[in-house]
C-alpha cells in the first residue's frame, strides 16, 4: 500500500501525533512530497526491515524493419535489489518544573521540534550519502545508487565568482536542462546544498526560469522551470554540522528525483505509521520526562531513469594542489 505522510496523518486520533507528522512535513519538502511502500513485514523474528525490488537498468527499444526482415533482438534490462528501512531518531529529557513553567517559550514544544529536525536532517543525508557497503545500519543512498548510471553527468561549467556567473549562467542553465533530458520524464525535485541553490535562483533569475511560491504551510518553495529545488540540509556528524550534498573542492553536484512507485520512493513496515511519538505522562511520577520521536524508512530507486546527479558543478576556488 503507498501512502503519502499527509494521508498517515488522516488515520490519526492523536492531536499530538498529527501535530508531530506535520512538523516532519514542514522540516522537509522530500519527506512532505514522498510516497511510502509500507510493505515490509519483518517476519516472526522482526530482525530485518529489509525490502526486494526489481529495478529497471535499461528499457526495451523499439525499431523499424522491412519486409522478409528480422528485428535485432532487444529486452529491457532488469536487476534485483534490496534495500532496507532504518530506525532513526531521539530522545530528550525535560524536568517537569521546566514543563510546567513553560513561558513564550514552550520546552516540550521546542525540544521536540528539534529533535523532528535532526531526525529529518538524518533522513536526508541518508537519502543522498547512505552506503550500507561502509556502514552495515545505513541503506543506500543517492549517490551510491547512481554511480555508473546513464544519468550520472559531469559538469563542465564554471560559476565560483559573479564575474563568471554572469558570463557563464546561460551555459549553467543549458547543461542543466541538459541533464534533466537525460531524465526519464520531468522530474519532481531537484535537490542540491544553500550554496547551489543560491547560484541556481541567480542564473534562473536572469534567464526568467525562477519562481517561487507558498504551500500550506507556509513555506516558500523555489522552482526552477516549475520545478521545485530543495535545500537537503546539514546534518551533524558527530564532530561538526557539514553540507548534505558536500562541497568538494569548490566542486558539488545536483540530484534530480521523480518520485513514485515506479521510480523512487519511500519504504516503511506493513502498517507503520512511518512516524511515531512518544510524549510523556505529566501526570505520572518522575522529575524528568523523556520524549522521543522516530521514524522508520528508507528509500528505493526501481528505476534509474527516473533520478539523476550533475556532478562537480564549479561554485566556489578550487584548493590549490600541493
Amino acid at each position: 500500500m503507498a501512502i503519502t505522510l499527509a494521508e498517515a496523518k488522516v488515520g490519526m486520533a492523536d492531536k499530538v501525533d498529527q501535530k508531530v507528522v506535520d512538523t516532519f512535513r514542514r522540516s522537509s519538502l522530500l519527506l512532505d512530497k514522498l510516497v511510502f511502500d509500507n510493505a515490509i513485514s519483518p517476519g516472526t523474528g522482526g530482525s530485518t526491515l529489509t525490502y526486494g525490488y526489481v529495478q529497471l537498468k535499461t528499457p526495451s527499444t523499439a525499431a523499424i524493419r522491412t519486409i522478409n526482415s528480422e528485428y535485432s533482438a532487444g529486452e529491457a534490462k532488469r536487476e534485483e535489489k534490496t534495500t532496507k528501512a532504518v530506525i532513526m531518531g531521539g530522545k530528550f529529557q525535560i524536568d517537569r518544573v521546566l514543563i510546567g513553567t513553560a513561558g513564550a517559550v514552550d520546552e516540550l514544544a521546542f525540544q521536540t521540534e528539534q529533535k523532528i529536525k535532526a531526525t529529518a536532517n538524518e533522513f536526508h543525508n541518508l537519502v543522498i550519502n547512505g552506503n550500507s557497503s561502509v556502514e552495515s545500519t545505513e541503506f543506500d543512498g543517492l549517490n551510491k545508487l547512481l554511480t555508473g548510471a546513464e544519468t550520472e553527468i559531469t559538469s563542465q561549467v564554471d560559476v565560483s565568482t559573479s564575474e563568471k556567473m554572469d558570463a557563464g549562467y546561460n551555459a549553467l542553465l543549458d547543461e542543466v536542462d541538459a541533464f534533466l533530458s537525460a531524465l526519464d520524464g520531468k522530474p519532481t525535485m531537484l535537490l542540491m546544498n544553500e550554496k547551489m541553490l543560491t547560484k541556481m535562483r541567480s542564473a534562473a533569475r536572469r534567464a526568467g526560469y525562477y519562481s517561487r511560491s507558498r504551500d500550506e504551510f507556509g513555506r516558500t518553495v523555489e522552482a526552477y522551470n516549475d520545478i521545485p529545488m530543495m535545500d537537503a540540509g546539514k546534518y551533524y556528524n558527530g564532530v561538526s554540522t557539514i553540507d548534505v550534498v558536500p562541497v568538494t573542492n569548490g566542486k558539488t553536484d545536483i540530484y534530480a528525483v521523480t518520485i513514485g512507485l515506479d521510480a523512487f520512493h519511500g519504504i516503511s513496515p506493513t502498517g507503520s505509521k512511518v512516524i511515531n511519538s512518544f510524549m510523556p505522562d505529566l501526570n505520572a511520577p518522575g522529575a524528568v520526562k523523556d520524549g522521543e520521536v522516530e521514524l522508520v524508512a528508507g528509500v528505493a530507486l526501481k528505476n534509474t531513469n527516473k533520478a539523476g546527479v550533475l556532478r562537480g558543478i564549479q561554485i566556489g576556488a578550487s584548493t590549490p594542489s600541493m
